[in-house]
């Protein structure tokens, strides 16, 4: 009987270093790690508030860390610095999605739980992407409203973020289809990066003018393009000439949009944002939210619904005159 108990034990104790070679269920607190393109992005700081109120109910601790500037090596150096912490989650907002999926699949064979947001990766390297809005929907409301604006006729231009960016370039193509399909009358003549800066927006946005003297309207598919193309269309004089509309936060555009530089901010509670990556990771690793769920419990948003692999937190909203003073995000 003895010696029954004495091999059952060695077993036990063989057993054990395999088990330890992977990262074990959270028992305790979680580690989430928050992921932005840019941290000095005024974007991605309020979706670091929403993150934060979100690990505050959860008692979780949140890291919060990215590149200065837009930059896929930098993110891919976090990433590796958070597998050797071992985190339990990692929720990345991704600037190249092909370059840091490696990173992220090494963290999820190091056991981390891995989700993004806002921008995807490659899909087997998260477990879900929470989507801030589908990217048809995001395309189409902002050529809709542009071409509403100018009566659906006239050259326009694009400022984005950095040609490489994935969820821009996937917006870019459904304006791009939007756009050949309802208004053929509109004539895409350039498209721009600012690289995620505000001045280079606003220099590139005077180039435009320059270059383009009957440009109707200038699309911002990144935050710092819209008041940077502001403030090049108003110092030009050429304030509801040229029509202002783009993806931001109402806070950074609101001076603009009363003025009538800017006529429509579109976005999505980006708050909100934060705060559903967050839950997600969360959900994620506690075995709340497994593939096949169709929706899941995040907090103070109550039920999210979950299309697929993707957790949606809604449509696209515009700002305007009319409402922008209702929103201090």
């Amino acid at each position: 009987m003895k010696r029954k108990t004495f091999i059952i034990s060695l077993a036990i104790l063989a057993a054990l270093p395999l088990a330890s070679c992977k990262k074990s269920e959270p028992k305790g607190n979680l580690t989430i790690a928050l992921l932005p393109k840019s941290k000095g992005n005024q974007y991605f700081v309020t979706c670091e508030k929403g993150a934060r109120a979100a690990a505050e109910e959860l008692g979780a601790e949140l890291l919060f860390d990215g590149p200065i500037n837009s930059d896929p090596a930098k993110q891919n150096e976090i990433v590796e610095n958070w597998i050797t912490d071992g985190v339990d989650v990692i929720a990345a907002a991704c600037e190249n999605k092909d370059s840091i999926s490696t990173a992220l699949r090494k963290a999820q064979a190091a056991g981390i739980k891995v989700v993004t947001y806002d921008a995807d990766a490659q899909p087997d390297a998260r477990s879900f992407f929470v989507n801030q809005a589908t990217a048809q929907g995001i395309g189409e409301q902002l050529i809709d409203t542009a071409a509403a604006l100018t009566g659906g006729e006239g050259e326009f231009a694009i400022i984005t973020g950095t040609l490489t960016a994935a969820n821009l370039n996937e917006w870019i193509k459904f304006i791009k289809e939007r756009q050949a399909e309802k208004y053929p009358n509109m004539k895409l003549v350039d498209i721009k990066p600012c690289d995620d800066q505000k001045d280079k927006a606003q220099q590139e946005a005077t180039n435009l003018l320059s270059a383009y003297p009957n440009l109707k309207a200038i699309v911002g598919v990144c935050s710092p393009s819209v008041p940077g193309a502001a403030e090049a269309i108003k110092q030009a004089g050429k304030a509801g000439a040229v029509k202002l509309v783009g993806l931001g936060l109402p806070s950074e555009n609101k001076a603009y949009v009363k003025e009538g530089v800017t006529q429509a901010v579109i976005l999505w509670n980006v708050e909100e944002l934060g705060y559903l990556s967050v839950m997600a990771g969360a959900a994620l690793a506690k075995g709340e939210l497994a593939p096949g769920a169709t929706e899941f419990t995040a907090g103070k948003l109550g039920k999210m619904k979950v299309e697929g692999d993707n957790v949606i937190l809604g449509k696209p909203f515009v700002f305007t005159k009319e409402n922008i003073d209702q929103f201090d995000f």
